[in-house]
């Protein structure tokens, strides 16, 4: 047996065994799908940060890093950072809200909300619909990662790990993938340092590195990037995607529910800025100096830079260590992406309930099951073609998540917006999606989640306003969608955030000039890397006080 195989076995068997230990009897769908909203600060920031730090973040960030150098670095650790505001804004309602009515789903809410079941099979299905790219971007990185290692094709190292996947998803639910994702992320994290690291060490360490590629490729550390594609409009966007689709992740979303209590999701919060700018800038910078080592990779090419890499220079046991944590990545992301399916296709869409009848339903468990098992089939077929590079294929799917984001902000906070102002805003909002990805419509230079979902809330306010609801939001949404802070406190972390978002787009730097270099780094890059650890201040500061007025929500509701 050679010692790759050796290592991913081992991979394989230590995950098993993690979900032997925690697994419960499932006990309803309180506990398969949501752990019995129990997971604490620790356990939620790993899975969260697991889930939502897919392939995408190693093989996907490493490509653009290739192409792009390292302006792409900010626009990711940032933007991220920064959309952790919404774990408290929309997360912290959510959790209350669905602790008192026993939701499950991210459709449930929006549902229980307007009282329209038509509204939440729309809200489902789009959620579904999209998840679907996204999904396929795990078996699509799982191929390339053991056709580099194992030297299998990638087709079937892409089947080989979506059957594990898929197996191990069905037999433990939220409780497993949970405490499957923290070691999965500490592994990730573990094999991305080790993969910098001999990068590195390969140029002649990291001043020499920085330096050959200021001489041979200075765009690679100016602004806006090599090729040009990070235009100043082009960047805002990917901080308004990041912030309006990421929530909006079914997998991400179901967390809120999970969560043990307040103070645990405003604990995530303060941490994920801090975790991003960490993180984040490991893949870019490895994508970056491996133009130098491995020169001439077009196109979705760069996606395998980070194997590459590690199959040229980490030699064998690194070369397994790094392509392992690529796997946990890719691992810890599909395991919730089907759970979250699954969820959906039992609660929202075979099982239909009206409003009122907020609690333990019945489950067809076997209709769920084979419909996740289609759902991952359909994923690996798609994955076995794709139609573009990952980073293409991940903005246009959460392009279709961003339209969402105004729904659930009008279902918490606006009090007199009807259903009907929804479902317009959601059809206008999808339809843009659509024209778009046809090009039949100007972007103005601007990604096109961004006109889309800004059709989308304009839809909802022009019909919101037009036709008001005589509906009052049911009492929980009354208690449970006000902060505890005044409203002059209100305006003044408004604008602090605002400040926080106009950091975020230094567009006097777009020049292209060679810059300044501070403690071996462009000194917009060490800008960006203390402003993230800042923002998990205010982050930590806003979520006490956002936190501290709100009435405690009722019991966890009986498993069902």
């Amino acid at each position: 047996m050679s010692a790759q195989l050796a290592v991913v076995l081992a991979y394989l068997g230590g995950m098993l065994a993690v979900s032997a230990v925690v697994r419960r009897r499932p006990g309803g769908h309180q506990e398969f799908f949501l752990a019995g909203r129990t997971l604490g600060a620790l356990v939620l920031l790993g899975t969260m940060a697991a889930t939502n730090f897919s392939a995408f973040t190693v093989v996907g960030f490493s490509g653009a890093g290739y192409r792009m150098g390292f302006a792409f670095y900010p626009v990711m650790a940032y933007g991220t950072g920064l959309m952790a505001l919404t774990f408290i804004v929309i997360g912290i309602p959510a959790l209350r809200i669905g602790r008192e009515l026993g939701l499950v789903t991210p459709a449930e809410l929006v549902e229980a909300r307007f009282g329209s079941p038509t509204l939440g099979v729309s809200f489902a299905a789009v959620q579904a619909f999209f998840t679907l790219p996204y999904l396929a971007l795990q078996p699509l990185a799982a191929g390339y990662v053991i056709e580099g290692l194992l030297g299998v094709p990638h087709a079937l190292g892409a089947a080989a790990v979506t059957a594990v996947v898929v197996c191990y998803v069905l037999a433990g639910g939220m409780r497993t993938v949970a405490w499957t994702d923290v070691v999965q992320g500490l592994l990730m994290f573990a094999a991305l340092a080790v993969g910098l690291g001999v990068v590195v060490a390969a140029l002649g360490g990291w001043g020499a590195a920085m330096g050959r590629l200021a001489a041979e490729s200075p765009a690679h550390l100016a602004r806006p990037g090599a090729g040009g594609g990070l235009t100043v409009g082009i960047w805002a966007s990917y901080m308004a995607l990041w912030f309006t689709a990421d929530p909006m992740l079914p997998q991400l979303f179901q967390r809120f529910y999970a969560a043990k209590d307040e103070r645990s999701l405003v604990r995530v919060a303060a941490s994920y800025p801090a975790v991003t700018t960490v993180l984040f800038f490991i893949p870019v910078a490895m994508g970056a100096f491996g133009r130098l080592l491995v020169p001439g990779l077009e196109g979705q090419g760069a996606d395998r830079i980070f194997p590459l890499l590690m199959e040229r220079f980490g030699g064998t046991w690194l070369h397994a260590l790094a392509a392992t944590g690529v796997l946990a990545a890719i691992m810890s992301t599909m395991d919730s992406q089907l759970l979250t399916l699954a969820s959906i296709v039992e609660r929202d869409i075979l099982r239909r309930r009206e409003p009122a009848a907020l609690g333990p339903r019945g489950a067809r468990s076997w209709e769920a099951r084979a419909a996740v098992a289609a759902l991952a089939v359909a994923g690996l077929l798609l994955a076995l073609r794709p139609p573009a590079t990952m980073l293409a294929i991940a903005t246009e799917a959460f392009a279709g998540f961003a339209v969402l984001f105004p729904v659930v902000v009008a279902a918490l906070y606006w009090r007199r917006v009807s259903a009907r102002a929804a479902v317009a805003s959601i059809a206008a909002g999808e339809a843009a999606v659509i024209a778009y990805h046809f090009k039949v419509l100007p972007t103005f230079g601007l990604l096109p989640a961004v006109p889309a979902t800004a059709v989308a809330a304009a839809v909802l306010v022009i019909a919101g306003l037009a036709a008001p609801s005589r509906r009052e939001p049911p009492d929980a949404f009354v208690r449970h969608a006000r902060f505890g802070i005044g409203r002059r406190a209100a305006v003044a972390w408004a604008a602090i955030f605002a400040a926080f978002c106009v950091l975020s787009t230094d567009w006097w730097r777009f020049d292209g000039r060679s810059p300044a270099m501070v403690a071996g780094l462009p000194e917009w890059v060490l800008q960006f890397i203390v402003v993230g650890f800042v923002l998990a201040v205010a982050l930590a500061a806003f979520g006490r006080r956002a936190a501290a007025g709100r009435r405690p929500a009722g019991p966890t509701p009986p498993a069902g």
